[in-house]
C-alpha cells in the first residue's frame, strides 16, 4: 500500500514536492552505499529518514510491517535497488499468492503459503516508500506505479478467492457474494483514500490532515482499526485449512471494512464541504480558475458547492 511513497491503510506518498519532470533513477544512477557503510548504518539512516507514524495506522502495519519493511529497505539500499524495483518485487510476491488461490483447493499448507507470500509482499510494499525517502528519489511515476499495484491487488484478491472457492465447491454459492462485495468495498475505499488525500494536498496545508494530525499515536485507535489492517487479512489465510473458521474471520473483516468505509466516507465528505471555495480556487493556475459569478446571478443551491 506503498502507498507516498508510503503505505495506505498505512501511508500515502508525498510527490507534491517533486516536479513532474523528475526522472526515475535507473540501477546505474542509484546512489551507491557510502564507502564502509554497513547494513546497521543503513538502518540508522532509514530510521532518521522516516516520517512519524500516522495516528490512525493499524497496529500490524505500524508496529510490525513498517519495521520489517525497514530491514528490507536497508537490504535493497545495499543491493542498489530502486524503489520501483522494490515495488515490482512486492507485486511478484503478492500476485503469486493470488494465483495460488485460483489454482489449488483450500488446505492448511496452501493457507500458510498464501499468508507468507502476502505478508512478504506487504513488507516490500512498505520498503519501497522507505527506500524512496532514504534516496530522495520520490516521483509522480513512482507513486503512480505503487498505487496501481495496490489498486489491482485489493480488488483481485477477493475475486480470486471467490473464483477458487467456486471452482472447488468449497462453500455454498450464496457466500461467494461476501468476497465479491469485499472487492467492491476495497476498491471504493482505496479510491476514496487516494482522492481525499489528493484534494487535501491542493490546499497546501490549509485543511488539517486528519490522518497525520499532530499528537501521539493512539494505541486504542491502532487496535480499533485492526480488523481493517491488510496485515490481519493476510494472517487470516493461516486458517484456510479450517473453512468454517476462515469464512467467519473473512466475513467479519469484510463487515468491519464496510462499516469503516461508510464512516470514513461521511467524515471525508463533511471535511470537503467545510472548505471555502477560495481555499480550492486560489490554488489553481489563473487560466484554470473559475470565473466568479456576480452575487445576484448565483443560484442559492450553488453557494458553497465545491462540485
Amino acid at each position: 500500500m506503498s502507498g507516498q511513497r508510503a503505505e495506505s491503510p498505512a501511508g500515502i506518498p508525498t510527490p507534491a514536492s517533486v516536479p513532474p519532470s523528475a526522472s526515475i533513477p535507473t540501477p546505474s544512477s542509484v546512489p551507491s552505499p557510502a564507502s564502509g557503510e554497513t547494513f546497521a548504518d543503513a538502518l540508522r539512516r532509514l530510521r532518521a529518514a522516516q516520517k512519524p507514524p500516522a495516528r490512525s495506522a493499524p497496529a500490524y502495519s505500524r508496529f510490525v510491517n513498517r519495521r520489517i519493511g525497514r530491514y528490507l529497505a536497508a537490504w535493497a539500499y545495499r543491493a542498489r535497488f530502486t524503489p520501483n524495483a522494490v515495488t515490482a518485487i512486492s507485486a511478484v510476491w503478492t500476485f503469486a499468492a493470488i494465483v495460488l488461490l485460483l489454482l489449488f483447493p483450500p488446505s492448511w499448507l496452501l493457507g500458510i503459503l498464501i499468508a507468507l507470500l502476502l505478508l512478504v509482499g506487504y513488507a516490500f510494499d512498505s520498503a519501497d516508500g522507505q527506500l524512496s525517502r532514504l534516496l530522495g528519489t520520490s516521483s509522480p511515476a513512482g507513486e503512480w506505479l505503487d498505487h496501481m499495484v495496490d489498486a489491482t491487488k485489493v480488488s483481485s484478491m477477493p475475486l480470486a478467492l471467490a473464483v477458487g472457492f467456486y471452482r472447488f465447491h468449497v462453500i455454498p454459492v450464496p457466500w461467494l457474494l461476501v468476497p465479491i462485495a469485499f472487492a467492491i468495498v476495497s476498491a471504493v475505499l482505496f479510491f476514496g483514500m487516494i482522492l481525499t488525500e489528493q484534494l487535501r494536498r491542493r490546499t497546501q496545508g490549509s485543511v488539517p490532515l486528519a490522518e497525520d494530525a499532530s499528537g501521539r499515536p493512539s494505541w486504542l485507535r491502532a487496535l480499533a482499526v485492526l480488523p481493517m489492517d491488510y496485515g490481519v487479512l493476510c494472517l487470516s489465510f493461516l486458517t484456510l485449512g479450517a473453512i468454517p473458521v476462515f469464512v467467519t474471520l473473512y466475513t467479519l473483516i469484510a463487515v468491519a471494512t464496510t462499516v469503516f468505509l461508510l464512516l470514513a466516507a461521511v467524515k471525508w465528505f463533511r471535511e470537503l464541504r467545510s472548505w471555502r471555495p477560495a481555499q480550492v480556487h486560489e490554488q489553481l493556475p489563473p487560466e484554470q480558475a473559475p470565473i466568479d459569478t456576480p452575487p445576484e446571478q448565483t443560484r442559492p443551491e450553488e453557494k458553497g458547492d465545491l462540485r
